[in-house]
């Protein structure tokens, strides 16, 4: 098996536990010299200070960190303040997404789609910036048919995009299909496939009804038959997950795999452990 390019997502954290737990996680993931790694950006920019906060610590440890930028709910003008802050700071990697409007906030902002969101970066930034977008090889929840999401896909590379990652699934033929369909639209940047690593039957559920991710009936199942077995289901969890990173690598997929880290480290590292990548 060739070589492996990591990538690890987290969010800012709210509390001085989250800040330490963060830390510890960081600590260990580096071990796997990423590639990159990404910090999210709250609805509506809520977690604007957190994510450059977070993004600056993580720069000065010698991470490459992309902050994600997400233009619903924000104006023009409070976006190029936020690039611009992050140019000031040398920052060149950030992911670019539509995201969701915060409770309550009617306004939808100036620009309604990260396809919109990438010209917009590209038009005040030229090349500064290596712009990732989001992929849903299942499918946006909310789109109106699958050939409108490729379309829609396919609109935010032809913007500007450099490469994109998905959002989490288990089913390696959707991904492998998806990127297949894409490339008869003429996408020819990586598409690289985003993991969810399997450690809690409630939450993985719950995440996957907001994202639209299907968890395969088999694997709904088994984790629900370990009740509160929390090792059981870690050990579960851990089959499925390096399982399925072992066929998409070994299908090829480009750009190597971007873990949903929740800011944990154990699940991801014990899954890059089985596939064989050591630590440094």
């Amino acid at each position: 098996m060739k070589p492996i390019e990591l990538s690890f997502e987290f969010f800012p954290p709210k509390t001085a536990e989250g800040v330490e737990k963060l830390r510890a996680s960081r600590a260990e993931l580096v071990k796997l010299a990423p590639k990159f790694v990404s910090v999210t950006f709250g609805a509506g920019g809520s977690t604007q200070q957190g994510t450059l906060d977070t993004v600056l610590e993580m720069t000065a440890e010698g991470f490459e960190a992309a902050p994600h930028l997400s233009c619903i709910g924000s104006s023009k003008q409070s976006l190029l303040a936020i690039l611009t802050q992050y140019r000031e700071h040398g920052i060149r990697h950030i992911v670019a997404l539509r995201g969701d409007l915060p409770s309550g906030m009617g306004e939808v902002g100036e620009l309604r789609y990260a396809s919109e969101l990438v010209a917009f970066i590209r038009q005040e930034h030229g090349d500064w910036f290596d712009i990732e977008v989001a992929a849903y090889p299942e499918f946006h929840p909310q789109s109106k048919s699958p050939r409108a999401d490729l379309e829609n896909f396919a609109r935010k590379v032809k913007a500007g995009a450099n490469s994109a990652i998905t959002q989490y699934f288990y089913n390696a033929d959707a991904y492998f299909k998806f990127v297949d369909e894409a490339k008869k639209l003429g996408v020819d940047v990586p598409i690289v496939p985003g993991v969810m690593p399997i450690t809690n039957f409630s939450q993985l559920m719950r995440f996957s009804d907001m994202c639209g991710a299907e968890v395969p009936k088999w694997v709904a199942r088994r984790l629900e038959s370990f009740g509160d077995d929390r090792e059981s289901i870690r050990e579960f969890g851990l089959d499925v997950v390096t399982s399925l990173c072992r066929r998409l690598v070994e299908g090829g997929a480009p750009g190597g795999l971007h873990f949903y880290t929740l800011n944990g480290a154990q699940a991801s590292k014990a899954i890059c452990q089985r596939l064989g990548i050591k630590s440094v």
